[in-house]
């Protein structure tokens, strides 16, 4: 890789890692946005200059996504908030949960998933969105009722080929999906259980807790789901999904990351319950499948040995395209952990910083 950016969203600003040896060491600047949330950022390499951007929390002020040009030396704040309810919808708000680019068929478009459930559409590289009215006005949606952590859209997936199929992941909505571009949108959790509800109503054709979905690029029909108890695989891009838990430690967690090249292989990271958010036996491990969650095995190398608690967010998971594959995971405690090598052997490359909720990372030029 040439120049690797690693950016680290946390409960108070934005850091920004940098690697120019093919991410042996890193370097990490000074603090942006600071005390302020990060919940959602994305580097945006389409165009000949990336793009970063980041939603940020402004507290009193309400939610910001702003966007750099420059790799994060200077941000540029629309005059107007990009983001916003049109009038009479009364909603307003309260935070940008994920920032998506779209294809590279449509360079300037670019998703953004919020709380309460709704999906932002920009056409000119996140200056300004427009609601999809589509899933906003779904007939399901006086239905849908937030998780634990609120009402949030947190996962959009643009097919890599046709433009007008996208997927949502919504909690606690479940899995949704537009084949016309989000003018309608149908329920996609066939096979996706409900915990803690009597049995005859644990299949719902909606309501799941979905924590997170990932898919790799050259086999869009194939997604993995991470549920609230429940880690799952479609081989029909969501109209059904099977359950491929076996040999985990926990079927409960958030992270779920698809590796770039292997569409076979995923990375996840257990919990051990909802009520306790810590990993299974006390014990920093990610696992990994290489055969699509028919085994699975821990990947630990490097990570710490003595009992760890701190649990790894929806969004604090990812790999790059370098190659080998370089995979990054931060955690509640403030520690980012970095592998170059599929996730063979880890080490740690920053410390001692806020919660992270966050984690992004690009080859740039």
């Amino acid at each position: 890789m040439g120049l690797a950016v690693l950016l680290i969203g946390t409960r108070k600003g934005l850091m920004i890692a940098r690697s120019t040896d093919d991410r042996r060491t890193w370097t990490v600047d000074d603090f942006q946005f600071l005390n302020q949330e990060v919940y959602s950022v994305a580097i945006d390499t389409r165009r000949e200059r990336p793009r970063i951007l980041a939603g940020v929390g402004e507290g009193h002020w309400g939610p910001l996504l702003t966007y750099s040009d420059d790799l994060g030396k200077s941000w540029t704040e629309p005059e107007e908030p990009p983001i916003g309810f049109p009038p009479g919808s009364e909603a307003s708000v309260a935070r940008v949960w994920q920032i998506q680019p779209a294809t590279d068929q449509q360079p300037d478009v670019i998703y953004a998933g919020v709380e309460p459930h709704a999906l932002f559409r920009s056409e000119d590289r996140g200056e300004s969105f427009a609601l999809v009215q589509g899933l906003w006005e779904h007939p399901d949606r006086p239905s849908w009722v937030p998780g634990g952590g609120g009402a949030c859209l947190h996962t959009v997936l643009p097919h890599p080929t046709d433009p007008d199929d996208v997927l949502v992941a919504m909690s606690a909505a479940g899995v949704y999906r537009t084949r016309d571009g989000g003018a309608t949108w149908h329920a996609a959790n066939r096979g996706i259980q409900v915990a803690h509800v009597p049995e005859d109503q644990r299949f719902p054709e909606f309501g799941q807790c979905v924590h997170k979905v990932a898919f790799h690029p050259d086999r869009p029909q194939r997604l993995f789901a991470q549920n609230h108890f429940g880690v799952y695989r479609s081989e029909d891009r969501g109209d059904s999904w099977t359950a491929i838990e076996s040999g985990l430690p926990s079927n409960f967690g958030f992270a779920l990351v698809a590796h770039p090249r292997r569409p076979d292989t995923l990375y996840l990271f257990p919990l051990q319950a909802d009520a306790e958010r810590f990993p299974p036996d006390a014990k920093l491990r990610v696992y990994r499948t290489e055969d699509a969650g028919e085994n699975w095995e821990p990947v630990a190398k490097g990570l710490p040995t003595e009992p760890y608690y701190a649990a790894v967010l929806r969004d604090a998971m990812v790999a790059d395209s370098g190659d080998p594959v370089g995979v990054y995971f931060g955690t509640r405690l403030g520690e980012v952990y970095a592998s170059r090598d599929d996730g063979d052997t880890w080490s740690l490359i920053a410390s001692h910083l806020p919660d992270i909720l966050s984690v992004r990372v690009a080859e740039v030029a």
